[in-house]
C-alpha cells in the first residue's frame, strides 16, 4: 500500500516526530473513508484534483476551520509528492487545488504577573510530583521548548556545569538551549527527588529520560499536558492554556525585554525567521495600547 510505504518514509528517511507520522496518518485515512464514501474508491492515489476539492468543500461545510484544513492539505501534498517522485503517479492532482485563505490569529501568550503568581503560590505538593510538576512549567517557561521536546529529553542532554540544554527538535535537528543559574539549580533539585524513585521503584532502572512518573516510567504527553493546563488554570482565565502558550510566552517576553529576534529563532529552533516574527505583532499591539492610552492626541 501506498500510504504504507509513504509513513515509512517520513519515518525513516524524514524523521518525522510521532506526533506529526500519527497526524499524517489521520488526515490519510479521513481522506480515503472521504473518497470511499463519495466514490466508493478509498484508493486515494487516483484521486484526481475534483475529488480533493471536494473533500476541501466538505471538511469546510463540517465547520472545519481554514487552518485545520490547510494542514490536511500540506499532507496530501506531501504524499502526492512522495507519489510523483517514486513513478507512482504521472500527474501531481494538487497543482489545481487552492487552499483556503485562513486568517492568521496572533499568538496566546501569559504576562508576566500571572508567572511569577504561579511559582510563587503553594499549588504544589512537596512530594516527588509536585516538584516535578514545578520543574517542568520552570523548563517550559525559561527554555520554550515544546512538548515533544521536553517529553523526550534525558539526563545526558543536560550540561549544568556549561549551563546548557542539548535538545532534539523536529526532523530529529539537535540545538543547544542556554539555561541560566536560576534553572540549573532547579534541575539539580530535581534530579536529587528523581533519584530517590529510582531507590524505591524496581521497574524500570533503565530509564534515563529526564520526567518520569512516581513509579519510574518516562512522561508522556498527555499527561504533561494535563498538567500543565490544570497549573495554568488556577493563574488565568485564558481559554486555550497549553505548553505551546508557554512556549509563545516564552518568545513574546524574551522580545519585549529587548532580545534579538535570531537569537530567539535559533532558541526555539524555528527553520526560518518568519515564524518567530509572528511574535513582533504582539509587540506592535502592546506598543499601541500604550499609546492608545497614554497621548493625549491618541
Amino acid at each position: 500500500m501506498l500510504k504504507e510505504k509513504f509513513i515509512e518514509y517520513i519515518r525513516y528517511e524524514k524523521r518525522f516526530s510521532t506526533h506529526t507520522i500519527t497526524a499524517y496518518q489521520h488526515d490519510l485515512q479521513q481522506f480515503a473513508g472521504f473518497m470511499q464514501e463519495r466514490y466508493s474508491q478509498s484508493d486515494i492515489s487516483i484521486a484526481g484534483h475534483s475529488m480533493i476539492r471536494s473533500w476541501l468543500v466538505d471538511l469546510l461545510s463540517k465547520g472545519i476551520t481554514p487552518r485545520s484544513v490547510n494542514r490536511k492539505l500540506s499532507t496530501l501534498k506531501s504524499f502526492y509528492r512522495f507519489c510523483l517522485r517514486q513513478g507512482f503517479i504521472h500527474e501531481n492532482p494538487m497543482a489545481k487545488v487552492i487552499s483556503p485563505k485562513s486568517s492568521k490569529g496572533l499568538p496566546v501568550f501569559l504576562e508576566k504577573e500571572p508567572m511569577e503568581k504561579l511559582f510563587s503560590r503553594q499549588g504544589f505538593s512537596g512530594g516527588f510530583e509536585g516538584t516535578r510538576d514545578r520543574m517542568i512549567l520552570i523548563l517550559f517557561y525559561t527554555t520554550g521548548m515544546r512538548l515533544s521536546e521536553l517529553c523526550e529529553l534525558r539526563i545526558n542532554s543536560l550540561d549544568l556545569s556549561k549551563q546548557t540544554i542539548k535538545v532534539t527538535g523536529k526532523r530529529n535537528k539537535e540545538r543547544i538551549i542556554p539555561a541560566g543559574g536560576y534553572l540549573c539549580d532547579q534541575l539539580e533539585i530535581y534530579i536529587k527527588e528523581r533519584g530517590k524513585i529510582f531507590l524505591k521503584e524496581q521497574s524500570d532502572k533503565s530509564s534515563d529520560h529526564l520526567f518520569i512518573t512516581k513509579k519510574g516510567k518516562p512522561v508522556y504527553q498527555r499527561l504533561v499536558y494535563d498538567l500543565v493546563h490544570q497549573y495554568l488554570s488556577g493563574v488565568s482565565s485564558l481559554e486555550k492554556l497549553s505548553p505551546h502558550v508557554l512556549r509563545h510566552t516564552f518568545a513574546t517576553q524574551m522580545l519585549n525585554e529587548g532580545a534579538d529576534l535570531n537569537a530567539i529563532k535559533e532558541i526555539l529552533g524555528h527553520a526560518n525567521l518568519a515564524a518567530t516574527q509572528v511574535y513582533t505583532h504582539n509587540t506592535i499591539e502592546k506598543l499601541k495600547s500604550v499609546y492608545n492610552q497614554s497621548h493625549p492626541r491618541a
